[in-house]
């Protein structure tokens, strides 16, 4: 008899299975949307409401060396990013303190092509995905792209490698190649060739 196994197996063993649950949990607090196929939203939506109901315990409380310590230790043993944690604590628990529970949503979007698996979108209350508002930051996103490129095509390849040689030192390469030739040039006829001793036996 399977007394206390109401969850999903998800094709995975036990340490499997909650390294997934983990990731796909820290996965949607920092993006408050992800999508996945419908029996691991569905598993993952009772996971992600109790650590929310956690943090929410600990904010109430306020209480920095009390229950809001103790409450955001027992969600770091799943959720391992700071980052995160702290995101669910300064933000997402505020959000719905007036809320008894149902944190989240699933929306299915039909099958995926491959394997035909059914997929699903699950996102936080409050957190709506807005097309009109997305399309705009992209395109803003887009001119400020494009407006940060004009400076840089301003000058050819071929200035851009000039300026390059120089900062190396290509410019003082001249004068470093003309000191060698003149010293190395061939003696005028008839001078005697001067020979020279090791400087610690006196000579010059």
């Amino acid at each position: 008899m399977r007394h206390r196994n109401a969850h999903r197996k998800l094709g995975r063993d036990t340490s499997h299975r909650t390294a997934l649950l983990r990731n796909q949990a820290e996965a949607l607090l920092r993006h408050e949307r992800i999508e996945t196929t419908v029996p691991k939203a569905k598993e993952l939506r009772p996971y992600v409401e109790r650590l929310i109901t956690i943090a929410k315990r600990g904010v109430k409380a306020n209480d920095p060396k009390g229950v809001s310590l103790s409450a955001r230790r027992l969600v770091m043993r799943d959720v391992l990013n700071e980052t995160v944690v702290t995101k669910l604590f300064d933000e997402l628990a505020p959000r719905f303190m007036d809320r008894a529970g149902g944190y989240s949503r699933i929306l299915k979007l039909g099958h995926r092509r491959g394997d035909a698996a059914e997929m699903a979108l699950i996102e936080l209350l409050g957190s709506e995905f807005d097309p009109k508002k997305a399309e705009a930051e992209k395109k803003a996103a887009e001119e400020a792209a494009s407006a940060g490129e004009q400076p840089k095509s301003k000058k050819s390849v071929g200035e851009r490698l000039k300026a390059a040689a120089k900062s190396i030192g290509g410019g003082s390469k001249k004068k470093v190649d003309g000191g060698p030739k003149t010293k190395a040039s061939t003696p005028a006829r008839g001078a005697s060739k001067q020979t020279s001793t090791p400087r610690k036996a006196g000579g010059a």
